[in-house]
């Protein structure tokens, strides 16, 4: 294989499949990145940790087509230390891959590409497209709320289902427990009778920095346990999480009375403050709710006290009720109009908080005792 690219497209998409590629690996080809260079004038990259596999073609100048593999890290550091603008030289043969750029000459050790494993996708009968925008919406509004806890392991990733109402609809939904994010959009066309599917964290982490390069649509083809992701120059596979999604629907409050209208900035920048002195491991903030006066405290036996006034809009009986300050951060941080509802009903209910009523994105945070 002999092939010449320019650095930046090198580095770009090393950049993108490197970081599919586990640190620590016991089998060495998990380490490495698959370089295919075709005969129609272009280079394919592929890695893979077997649950989540990535390929990307990109354009190159091939003097001599084949293949190899070679660790994915040391030539993707090779790469951006390379002088920009350069011309970077691969060629394989023998078990070794030269890379020449400039003055510089590398010799790395490769394994040949017969031995590199690729996920068998097997049927995908579930096809549709999605806005790239819609699907960054969707992940940046419930990806903090996805379990990192191992033993629950069928929360560790986004929940995916179709569902018929008035209108049908496509929800995402993720919890750790603590706290729920869910975004509804209108049904994509060919999404209909879809299994619902649960699309693990590392893949969704993945995905998203494929999304800052892509304009248009995104490709999906699913079944129950492979989803693919067709992005432009690159697709995305990956297995789903094979366990049953909890019926979330029961958590989300539907008889919250209480209403607070606030606005999401300064109370997200007082809650900030005060949870300063909060401990670390408790990080709880006490809201007491009287008529449109919203006091934020915060009591800490090692730090001592802190207290801010918010304003508010809030008409019903006083309250007090105490939350996790980053899970409230977090949510708030998402809320992108000049007003946040929130739903309250006692101070040990699930509360609601959304922007209205037709926002796509709606959050259930469950309150701490204070």
């Amino acid at each position: 294989m002999k092939a010449t690219i320019e650095r930046a497209t090198l580095l770009k998409s090393l950049g993108h499949v490197q970081s599919v590629v586990e640190r620590r690996n016991t089998i060495p080809i998990l380490s490495n990145v698959l370089i295919e260079a075709t005969e129609d004038g272009a280079i394919r990259l592929m890695a893979t940790d077997l649950d989540l596999q990535i390929n990307e073609t990109v354009p190159a100048n091939v003097q001599q087509p084949g293949a190899t593999t070679v660790s994915a890290h040391t030539l993707f550091d090779i790469a951006r230390k390379l002088p920009e603008g350069s011309q970077v030289e691969l060629n394989a043969a023998e078990g070794k891959m030269q890379v020449n750029a400039g003055r510089a000459r590398f010799n790395l050790a490769t394994l040949p590409r017969d031995d590199f494993p690729v996920i068998a996708e097997g049927e995908l009968p579930t096809r549709f497209e999605l806005p790239a925008a819609t699907l960054r919406q969707i992940i940046d509004k419930t990806r903090f709320a996805i379990s990192t806890e191992e033993t629950r392991y069928y929360l560790n990733g986004i929940f995916f289902h179709v569902s018929d109402e008035a209108t049908p609809v496509l929800k995402a939904a993720a919890t750790d427990g603590h706290r729920l994010a869910r975004v509804t959009v209108p049904r994509p066309g060919g999404a209909e009778g879809m299994p619902d599917i649960i699309i693990p964290r590392k893949c969704v982490a993945e995905l998203r920095k494929l999304l800052d390069e892509v304009d248009g649509t995104v490709q999906l083809s699913l079944s129950e346990s492979k989803i693919r992701f067709g992005l432009g120059n690159a697709i995305l596979t990956s297995k789903l999480i094979d366990g049953t999604f909890p019926d979330y629907s029961r958590v989300i409050p539907t008889a919250n009375d209480k209403l607070l209208r606030i606005d999401p900035r300064s109370f997200e920048e007082g809650v900030d403050r005060v949870a300063t002195i909060a401990s670390e491991k408790t990080r709880a903030v006490k809201m007491a709710l009287e008529r449109d006066r919203i006091t934020l405290s915060v009591t800490s036996p090692e730090n001592g006290t802190a207290a801010e006034e918010v304003p508010g809009d809030y008409g019903a009986d006083t309250l007090e009720i105490g939350f996790n300050a980053r899970y409230l951060l977090d949510i708030l941080g998402q809320i992108e109009g000049d007003t946040v509802e929130v739903h309250l009903a006692d101070a040990a209910a699930p509360t609601l908080l959304r922007e209205n009523d037709k926002a796509a994105a709606l959050y259930v945070l469950m309150p701490m005792r204070v």
